[in-house]
């Protein structure tokens, strides 16, 4: 899957984001920005240039107060384009408000492009703004930092605007996402690793990212899980007091891949996500699915209880929590997650699954649906990008640095090891991880070309053309 069919899932919504698919939504006029920042990830370690060259792109589809354009045309002209601000724009694209999250895509996406090309120079390339004026990549992402922190709920949390990635979350100004806080706050550190702020910006993120995480701690944390938000109202989404929704999977794994939860509080929401959301093909969205008690921006609500958003192993989602569970040290429940909604797991159950079992699907129909374990809109779903990163940098452990590169897998401690190549910066990696111990996460001895070496960064001037690597777990 992810030596073949994953990445060429990747390249093909990369090439067409969500634009060419009739079944997606009868037909888009143009590139989602969320969803194509996104797929850029699932390809950078594979083609950095066509990485960087959609990057650009998409830099260039940012308005110039930080956010992005919620629909990017396919007459793109950066510097001219109009924004959700104007009738024409709405007019035209149908989009007629900003999303929490678009803009916040940009940190990881940019991150990892710089880190497995080693290309810092590319933060100082000027790349103009959608509407006007034109910035540094890192005065983008400045700028995507202010407009999360000028549109604010009432805990200081990010409101959830129109949508906040879940499309059927429709929150407005005063309606607070935790998702997208955690978000925030994986951005400013993000950006506080990438070194290229100047001193008094670097101690106004970290005063910010403190600020926000105690935030996320005192109104958003039950001890077992984080919370979905806040309503416009101020009334809680997703506590475990709730009949329905009471369980959301999106802040959990988030707040481990963000650095935000501690190590105990990311074994205990991880737990709670296994659980209460986990099923044999993959773990829902959320759960119990809404019915009876939906507030009036959750639009979930019109969906069938176990489809789509409304409790359906969403199948985008899966990816970050392989890559929570692999960043946690629980390889055997990272490669558990990967399997259960893995096409190739539905190789001898295709008239269960009905669609390809190459291909990754948008959702599984989940436990509460009649018709559990059918797939549903194939090809062009922000999952390959996710399940690929959550594979790569998760269960392989591969994660590139701007400095170098770390090998730290998590695997199933059945495993006696595994070998891989990895071409990083032109130079070629040849991997073979050991694990007689059979632990499933934690690396206890690095061998470099013969050399032993501390565990951690393998830096690129270390590097000769060709490598052997020994990962010892």
């Amino acid at each position: 899957m992810v030596n073949t069919w994953n990445a060429f899932q990747c390249f093909t919504t990369v090439v067409w984001s969500r634009a060419a698919s009739l079944m997606y939504c009868g037909q888009r006029n143009g590139y989602g920005y969320r969803d194509t920042v996104q797929d850029i990830q699932g390809i950078t370690h594979l083609n950095p240039a066509l990485a960087k060259q959609r990057l650009t792109f998409m830099l260039s589809a940012q308005v110039h107060h930080g956010a992005g354009l919620p629909l990017v045309k396919f007459t793109h002209n950066p510097g001219h384009e109009d924004t959700p601000e104007q009738d024409s724009y709405v007019k035209e694209t149908g989009h007629p408000h900003y999303r929490a999250d678009d803009a916040l895509w940009l940190f990881p996406t940019v991150y990892k492009y710089i880190a497995e090309t080693g290309d810092v120079a590319y933060l100082n390339e000027i790349i103009p703004y959608a509407d006007q004026e034109e910035g540094t990549v890192i005065d983008h992402l400045r700028r995507a930092i202010q407009f999360s922190m000028t549109h604010l709920g009432p805990h200081g949390m990010p409101a959830g605007l129109h949508a906040d990635w879940n499309d059927c979350l429709r929150l407005g100004a005063q309606g607070e996402s935790t998702f997208v806080a955690f978000q925030l706050y994986y951005a400013m550190r993000l950006l506080m690793e990438l070194g290229m702020a100047d001193t008094e910006y670097t101690a106004w993120l970290e005063k910010q990212s403190a600020t926000l995480l105690q935030t996320l701690n005192e109104v958003c944390f039950e001890g077992d899980r984080f919370i979905r938000g806040f309503t416009e109202a101020g009334a809680v989404i997703g506590s475990k007091t709730h009949n329905e929704a009471a369980m959301w999977l999106n802040p959990q794994s988030w707040a481990v891949i963000s650095g935000g939860a501690t190590g105990a509080q990311g074994e205990a929401i991880m737990q709670t996500v296994f659980d209460k959301l986990n099923t044999p093909y993959g773990v829902e969205i959320m759960a119990p699915s809404y019915r009876f008690e939906a507030f009036d921006g959750a639009r979930m609500l019109l969906f069938n209880p176990g489809t789509k958003e409304n409790g359906s192993v969403f199948c985008q989602p899966q990816g970050w929590a392989i890559l929570a569970e692999a960043l946690l040290g629980h390889g055997g429940r990272a490669f558990e997650y990967f399997a259960e909604s893995s096409p190739a797991s539905f190789n001898d159950n295709a008239d269960l699954r009905e669609i390809e079992p190459y291909v990754h699907g948008q959702f599984i129909e989940g436990a509460e649906s009649p018709y559990a374990g059918r797939g549903h809109v194939h090809w062009l779903t922000g999952t390959a990008s996710t399940v690929m990163v959550g594979c790569v940098e998760g269960i392989l452990g591969l994660r590139p640095t701007p400095e170098g590169i770390v090998i730290s897998p998590a695997i199933p401690k059945e495993w006696d090891g595994f070998t891989m190549r990895k071409v990083f910066r032109g130079k070629v990696l040849n991997i073979t991880v050991e694990n007689t111990v059979h632990h499933e996460g934690g690396v206890t001895r690095l061998v470099l070309n013969g050399q032993e070496h501390a565990v951690g960064v393998i830096r690129e001037e270390e590097l000769q053309p060709e490598n052997e690597v020994l990962v010892v777990m």
